[in-house]
């Protein structure tokens, strides 16, 4: 026997009693025409073709060649000042620091100040204001801006920017090159993925009856950019990606980037970014930290760094959760643990010149720099051992002006000290040898020697922390235990990015399930380092970072918040489901005309007689 719920519903189904329908006041078409989603959602013709900048290759005699020695000697021979710039007023501090040549620490090329705490509060007050505008600001006008300065800084600025990266950051000619290239390819091709963002609806299968459309708005509130001293490009990006998005932004640079920074702040100034949008605010990392971690208005960090800094950024929100107005965006790059992994199979040359690359390029300062390199047996004493060591035995380590130098100093006095205790680590532990190198020196700059150690106990913390320096740890693998050392990767190396060599395809495809989860990107013969926007997105997970993969529409889509807007053109009057078997004659509802000759309802009595038996429970 059905229940009285049950038979309710089945007798329902059977009714053939008519579909409530609302009236609605005008035909579709004028409901249509009064409608604004035109002015608060844009859609673009998506007919840009996606082209990274084109890399100068600075022959001697050439054009570029003649301009990047004019803008060297301009910022060799002139100690600019860089000011605090807040809402394009700018204050000088109280006491003057001085940005110097990593590999001549006599020559300085800037000098700067720290923001103070009510420096800072002030940024933040002047950014909150300047965003209520800037959010405002049609797609199409923000795009504009950051296409100019896509062109400013690969014309006129171009070649200030990579003279001020290479003395002050201590970066070779192509390294410099790389970096204000990859700089571009963010201003140009971040409005490409936004267009893309914008052109997204949700679904509209009832046109006659509502309207769906999404806006891309800022987050409610500031966002603090905390830039590093290795990436000219990643530190533009870090700050000017969340101003696109129609946020306002404080931008910390870091100290030994402070000099190629301030040139990327004027050159978007000059495309138009409008003052307040972008507070450029050196300041001490502690006290910048502080500072915006204990603000309401907080509304998200995007950092690059270690990923000690970041536990310590992430654990200041946590503190302050319950203070925030909403809750903050964290966006971190740690770079990470990055290696190679050689299969028997590989091929020797192809393994060796990439991993040189990799380990020693710019000394071994990237975030994707590779750190371990894992060998078989088979390979290395008769394969890579030698040409290995005897490569980056003849690798040039001097100023970074010179075209035959392959590497400079690294980048300050802290990151000396800091390199100088691995390698007497290195020294004293006994599972570690030193294999070339090894040696450093900071009586003129900064230098560390490329340095390749083989490591016998994979639990060695050599082999599991980043190190951020010009080391290559080498661990050699019995070929049996292949599946085994490659398990052990996956524990202990967490990073950015992994390159595997082989040619036996069925090893790569278990290499592409081995290393799932444990990098952000996977390289196939090929280098650890030189990821490309738009080609190959980066960012890594676990503690290496929050994988938000910077170069794709993924990393835009982390500084919006959108709001769906529902326009409805036949909204309902009254409160009755075709189930509940209440007719309109019962509900009380009768049909009326309105000036306009339309049919209107209007409920006259909200229920009928409870006692009347038709109206008893189901």
């Amino acid at each position: 026997m059905m229940s009285r719920v049950v038979h309710g519903i089945v007798s329902n189904m059977r009714s053939i009693l008519p579909r409530l329908e609302a009236s609605v006041k005008g035909g579709l078409l004028a409901v249509r025409s009064t409608s604004k989603s035109t002015d608060l959602t844009e859609h673009f013709t998506l007919d840009d073709k996606v082209a990274n900048e084109e890399l100068l290759q600075y022959e001697e005699g050439s054009k570029e060649r003649l301009e990047l020695e004019t803008a060297l000697l301009g910022v060799l021979n002139k100690v600019e000042h860089v000011p605090i710039v807040i809402n394009g007023q700018e204050f000088q501090a109280n006491e003057e620091l001085q940005q110097v040549l990593p590999y001549d620490i006599q020559k300085p090329i800037a000098h700067y100040g720290h923001a103070h705490r009510v420096l800072i509060q002030m940024a933040i007050d002047k950014s909150l204001e300047a965003q209520v505008q800037w959010d405002k600001t049609r797609l199409s006008e923000r795009i504009d801006i950051w296409e100019r300065a896509a062109d400013l800084i690969a014309g006129r600025y171009r070649y200030n920017i990579i003279a001020a990266t290479m003395l002050g950051q201590g970066k070779t000619l192509r390294q410099a090159e790389m970096d204000v290239a990859e700089l571009v390819d963010f201003m140009r091709i971040n409005p490409v993925f936004l267009r893309e963002l914008a052109n997204y609806e949700p679904v509209n299968d009832t046109l006659r009856e509502c309207r769906n459309s999404m806006r891309l708005r800022g987050l409610s509130g500031f966002v603090a950019a905390i830039s590093p001293f290795n990436f000219t490009g990643i530190a533009g990006n870090l700050a000017y990606t969340p101003a696109l998005m129609g946020n306002s932004v404080l931008w910390k640079p870091s100290d030994s980037a402070i000099l190629s920074n301030y040139f990327v702040f004027k050159a978007m100034r000059e495309a138009g970014v409008p003052k307040g949008v972008v507070n450029f605010v050196p300041a001490e990392e502690t006290t910048f930290a502080a500072a915006v971690t204990q603000h309401p208005k907080l509304a998200g960090i995007n950092f690059t760094g270690t990923s000690t800094v970041l536990k310590v950024l992430w654990q200041l929100v946590a503190q302050n959760i319950h203070y925030y107005e909403n809750y903050p965006r964290l966006v971190g790059e740690g770079g990470g643990k990055n290696f190679h992994f050689v299969h028997p199979s590989a091929e020797p040359e192809t393994a060796v010149a990439c991993t040189i690359r990799a380990a020693f390029e710019y000394s071994g300062q990237k975030c994707s720099s590779c750190s371990m390199l894992y060998v078989p047996q088979s390979l290395w004493e008769n394969h890579i051992r030698e040409p290995l060591l005897r490569v980056t035995g003849s690798l040039v380590t001097g100023q970074a002006t010179y075209c035959d130098t392959f590497c400079s100093a690294v980048i300050n006095r802290r990151a000396y000290d800091r390199i100088y205790m691995w390698l007497r680590y290195i020294a004293q532990s006994p599972s570690c040898r030193v294999l070339i190198g090894g040696n450093c020196d900071k009586r003129v700059g900064y230098y560390v020697d490329p340095t390749v150690v083989q490591v016998r106990d994979l639990d060695n913390i050599i082999c599991r922390e980043e190190l951020l320096a010009p080391i290559l740890g080498v661990y050699v693998y019995p070929d049996a235990e292949l599946q085994k050392t490659m398990a052990k990767v996956v524990e202990i190396n967490h990073g950015l990015i992994g390159s595997v060599f082989a040619r036996d395809q069925r090893f790569i495809e278990e290499a592409y399930e081995a290393f799932r989860f444990n990098v952000g990107s996977l390289n196939v013969n090929d280098k650890s380092t030189g990821s490309m926007v738009g080609k190959q997105p980066f960012g890594a997970g676990h503690m290496t970072g929050t994988s938000d993969k910077l170069g794709s529409p993924h990393s835009l889509l982390r500084w919006t918040s959108p709001q769906v807007i529902k326009e409805s053109y036949k909204p309902h009057m009254n409160i009755y489901y075709p189930y509940m078997e209440v007719s309109e004659v019962r509900q009380g509802v009768v049909h009326m005309k309105n000036e306009q000759n339309e049919v209107i309802s209007e409920d006259r009595s909200s229920f009928e007689d409870p006692d009347k038996e038709d109206n008893r429970l189901i």
